[in-house]
């Protein structure tokens, strides 16, 4: 066996090494997050107000851009659309059932320019913070595929319920 071919040999090697690693890491994160599924199926007589072709980024844990969630359906980035229905937000991916994020779930909607694998302009991705269980606010990230998204982002805070009065004055 001469260098060259031990040369080429090792590299293969490294490389099945490496791909059966992210096999193993991406399985643990799918078992870890199994305990959490994203709202199916949207509801019965909602009103569409808005679509928008978007790219469906990432979901991740709340506050943490960087630490993705195998949520399914959302585990993979895919192309779809985001329809805002006068009951939440629906969104249609490529190849997945439907999400629908109901007006009740949703906790807040704004700006952000990083999320994992992708780094945008300043304010680029719009954020969705929602409730994934009772306890749980998750961030899922989208980007328009063509606009500026300040227009959708206004038309998405309306249907976040206002936070509790506690009464509390400053």
């Amino acid at each position: 066996m001469s260098a060259r071919d031990l040369a080429v040999a090792i590299t293969i090697a490294v490389a099945l090494l490496v791909l059966l690693v992210m096999l193993f890491a991406w399985r643990r994160r799918t078992r870890r997050d199994s305990a959490f599924t994203a709202p199916l199926g949207v509801p019965e007589h909602a009103e569409v107000s808005r679509r928008d072709e978007v790219l469906y980024v990432s979901t991740t844990r709340h506050e943490q851009p960087l630490e993705r969630l195998a949520v399914s359906p959302l585990a993979f980035r895919a192309r779809g659309e985001l329809a805002l229905t006068d009951r939440g937000i629906a969104l249609c991916l490529d190849g997945a059932p439907t999400v629908f994020l109901s007006a009740d779930r949703l906790v807040a909607v704004d700006r952000a320019t990083v999320t994992i694998d992708r780094v945008v302009e300043p304010g680029g991705l719009v954020r969705i913070v929602w409730n994934i269980d009772e306890d749980t606010p998750v961030d899922s990230y989208l980007r328009l595929a063509t606009g500026d998204p300040a227009p959708l982002i206004s038309d998405l805070r309306r249907l976040v319920p206002a936070a509790p009065d506690t009464g509390a004055t400053s």
